[in-house]
């Protein structure tokens, strides 16, 4: 069994701004950004796995845990082989998995959760707003529908933020979403930054793993693209 990642999750209702901050910590050295959303939409739909993802999010509904956790694992070791991301070197950042505890039990084995970012908002209806602008932005059909909107938030209270209890609550740090994108930043680096520290030496400081073994090309750029050639098995009735 590999040593599992070290990793920080961003956690927060749909529209608290995860993806945003998750892509500018990725442009810092020492940190690696993976949405597990935009892994799922880059998904070759005619796959397995695609066509999975496009059942349930077109209904605003969870992907079941065992597709979700075998298409994250997949993609995270041909990331590793091919050398995308160093687990030695680079603080895995992780926003939209996991999404509910049985997620967060499955993923046990695989990361090791330094710190959590809960990006906290009070104000429903600012962050239902926020979707409805991201949608019309992005062109994501996924956010556009009122109703698969708040279908996504009900899903979110029911399921995804018991997630927080799950993890010790000295690991998750609160930060407000609110503010501007590089106002809330500030305040989430305040949290990573000491834990970025304490386990990782300064990748400016040359410090860096040896290389990846050699990959195999193709088997594990077909990884990324969830193209595994077997079928996914599904998890049982969604709870």
């Amino acid at each position: 069994m590999h040593a599992r990642y070290k990793t920080i999750l961003l956690f927060g209702a749909p529209g608290a701004g995860k993806g945003t901050q998750g892509k500018v910590l990725g442009n810092v050295p020492g940190f690696y950004h993976l949405s597990c959303g935009d892994v799922f939409r880059n998904l070759d739909m005619s796959s397995p796995l695609g066509r999975i993802f496009v059942e349930y999010s077109s209904k605003g509904l969870l992907v079941p845990d065992e597709p979700t956790i075998q298409m994250w694992s997949q993609n995270m070791h041909a990331r590793t082989v091919l050398g995308i991301y160093k687990p030695h070197v680079d603080l895995l950042v992780l926003d939209g998995i996991p999404r509910n505890v049985a997620q967060a039990k499955l993923l046990e084995k695989h990361i090791q959760v330094l710190k959590i970012v809960h990006l906290v908002c009070r104000d429903k209806e600012k962050m239902m707003e926020r979707l409805r602008r991201r949608a019309i932005k992005e062109n994501r059909i996924d956010d556009a529908k009122e109703e698969v909107i708040r279908k996504r938030w009900a899903v979110y209270e029911s399921e995804t933020f018991p997630v927080l209890e799950y993890y010790p609550s000295s690991l998750v740090a609160e930060v407000e979403a609110m503010g501007s994108p590089a106002e809330v930043l500030e305040h989430v680096l305040e949290v990573l930054v000491p834990v970025q520290n304490a386990h990782f030496r300064s990748p400016a400081g040359g410090d860096e793993a040896p290389p990846a073994k050699p990959a195999k090309a193709g088997k594990d750029a077909k990884a990324l693209n969830g193209q595994t050639g077997k079928p996914a098995r599904k998890a049982g009735a969604k709870r």
